[in-house]
């Protein structure tokens, strides 16, 4: 770099502050409280709308405005895989009727000579 070179600034660019960009808008300060004991302080303008729930920035649960009635944790549903889903809309006799119709026809096909293993 040149011994010259002015750091840390851009071409325009001018003195920061309040004269520069005029004043800041009337704010508003909410805490919201977590089922984590974890307590977070937002700033909202004041005609802004305020959110009756927040997640949580550091646990990422949902956060209320109420610190002694917190929201209580969503309920997730574990990792499903297909033949769970499967077990749920047929019975035992079910699948073991579509399977004995499955092998049947399997071997009927085989024994027409449709298909060679």
């Amino acid at each position: 770099m040149a011994a010259g070179a002015i750091r840390g600034s851009r071409i325009g660019s001018g003195p920061m502050g309040e004269a520069e960009r005029g004043e800041a808008a009337p704010r508003q300060f909410i805490s919201y409280f977590c089922t984590n004991d974890h307590s977070i302080t937002l700033q909202f303008a004041i005609e802004a709308e305020v959110p009756v729930e927040w997640d949580c920035p550091k646990c990422g649960m949902p956060a209320s405005m109420d610190s002694d009635n917190r929201p209580d944790a969503p309920k997730t549903e574990p990792y499903k895989t297909h033949l769970a889903y499967v077990k749920e809309r047929r019975s035992e006799t079910e699948a073991a009727d579509i399977l004995k119709e499955a092998l049947d026809t399997l071997r009927s096909k085989r024994k027409a000579g449709e298909i060679i293993f």
